[in-house]
């Protein structure tokens, strides 16, 4: 390629359209629950070939969706989705604490996923260890026998003692682990820090609260310091082992009510991060300890207790540089919900709309995997039909150092008889490709999401509709810190 064709490609990929109806950054994620088997595997004790169908049926759905990132939970209770040196495999994957299948579930999601363009952020648990104590599922390797001081019973569900110090090297432990032998885009954790509240009992923690009290006098305050403590540990663990791995956060949707707080949100919520679950995410926002935040925002627009607009609002002007995304209900949408907003997927149409309308809101995460699959064409159609009907490559961290990468090197396009393939050679800090289309002669705008064609790990892509003649090809890279490179056009070999 001349150096004159190169110019006008880099100038049109520094071309912004800010006004265009489809972003071509926007965080467009899943959740894929693993816990009590809501979304993978189905059941316990499927075949590894079962298991395997499962996890590609569902990403080739979410790659329908047009979505761009898998939220994959694999340690939802102190156990493993993944190979683990610290915590048994799941019971939830074979039936059986500490019995793996013969293969790994995560390293499958991440190759898959990628090979389909989508990021894979992994989910933690950070407390709980035991769903349900009154089943005895736990492997005899489980750290609860061999530091079963670490742990306390709430309910029916055990969880270790956020008060001790030895917690949180352990937690940020597992963390370290998954963060060098894998490669993911983020490390994710959601409401669940202290445990929701059961009315009539006090969560056991008086022991470690006379223990460890540190300077605190009030243990809601020492509670909170607990969970600032681990959250700024395990983001010192990512930056330690990978400080282009992001940390996010998903949290109940109400921080604060206003009644309690000047700068809280104006909803009159039952439960509250900061005074329930004693998560004060504002702080770690604010502390740069987290790169994203997603506000569970579970209530429909125009809802009295908890509105959705306003706490999309509220959250859009509560950034302080974290990217922030919205976390949608998509589970709610039937035909005999109880709430008529949630009879039609309408509902998350609107919502949609709506954060795009605020300038300050970088997209979506949906719940959750089995959902969207069992909606099928229900909601993928009016989606699919305005929203997400081109495909979007995620944002770029704030707050995470810009990893750039060179652009990939000879890109040929090759007919074989009635098949066309694009190959192309990875460089410097490539992990993903870029593929766009435009009509020939017509290289236009790098950055209008309609001229992506698809997104890939792969160095090799069969084109079913190629039609060189009327079709000019070109391709960026993307870093881990999702940073583009400049185009390269596609050659004839």
């Amino acid at each position: 390629m001349n150096s004159v064709k190169i110019l006008i490609l880099l100038l049109l990929f520094q071309t912004n359209l800010f006004s265009q109806q489809s972003p071509k950054r926007e965080m467009r994620a899943v959740w894929i629950s693993t816990v009590d088997n809501i979304d993978w595997p189905s059941k316990q004790g499927l075949s590894d070939q079962e298991m395997k169908d499962e996890m590609i049926t569902l990403l080739d759905n979410m790659r329908s969706y047009n979505l761009n990132t898998v939220i994959f939970q694999i340690r939802p209770t102190a156990d493993a989705y993944y190979k683990s040196t610290k915590e048994p495999a799941s019971h939830w994957i074979t039936g059986t604490q500490g019995v793996a299948p013969n293969f790994d579930p995560l390293q499958l999601m991440i190759d898959e996923a990628g090979k389909r363009g989508m990021n894979v952020h992994v989910w933690l648990n950070p407390y709980r260890a035991q769903k349900d104590t009154t089943k005895e599922v736990l492997a005899k390797t489980h750290l609860y026998f061999k530091q079963p001081e670490l742990f306390v019973t709430y309910g029916k569900t055990r969880y270790f003692n956020p008060g001790y110090k030895e917690t949180r090297n352990f937690v940020s432990s597992v963390v370290g682990e998954i963060v060098r032998n894998y490669d993911i885009q983020a490390i994710h954790m959601d409401d669940y820090f202290y445990p929701y509240k059961i009315t009539g009992q006090e969560f056991p923690d008086q022991i470690a609260f006379n223990k460890e009290p540190r300077q605190f006098k009030d243990k809601d305050d020492w509670r909170r310091d607990n969970v600032d403590l681990i959250i700024k540990q395990i983001r010192d663990t990512i930056i330690a082992n990978k400080p282009e791995v992001e940390f996010g956060i998903s949290p109940f949707g109400v921080w604060r009510n206003k009644s309690k707080d000047s700068e809280g949100s104006n909803t009159v919520a039952g439960v509250t991060n900061y005074d329930d679950l004693y998560a004060d995410i504002l702080k770690w926002q604010k502390e740069n300890w987290i790169d994203y935040v997603t506000p569970q925002l579970y209530w429909h627009i125009g809802f009295d207790r908890a509105n959705f607009e306003v706490l999309a609002k509220w959250w859009a002007t509560h950034k302080y540089g974290a990217n922030v995304y919205v976390g949608h209900g998509d589970y709610k949408i039937s035909k005999a919900a109880k709430e008529v907003e949630w009879r039609s997927p309408d509902q998350i149409v609107k919502q949609i709309e709506m954060i795009r309308s605020l300038p300050f809101i970088d997209g979506s995460m949906h719940f959750t995997a089995s959902t969207l699959l069992k909606k099928g064409d229900t909601l993928r159609k009016p989606i699919i039909g305005k929203q997400y009907k081109y495909i979007a490559l995620t944002p770029e961290a704030n707050r995470i150092i810009r990893i750039t990468p060179q652009p990939p090197t000879n890109a040929v396009f090759t007919q074989k008889g009635d098949k066309a393939f694009l190959t192309w050679k990875a460089t410097m800090n490539n992990k993903k490709f870029v593929i766009y289309r435009f009509t020939k002669g017509k290289i236009t705008d790098f950055s209008n999401s309609e001229n992506i064609y698809y997104v890939t790990t792969a160095k090799t892509f069969e084109v079913t509709d190629a039609n060189f003649k009327n079709y000019i090809y070109a391709i960026t890279a993307l870093s881990q810190t999702q940073t583009e490179s400049i185009p390269i056009e596609f050659i004839t070999k």
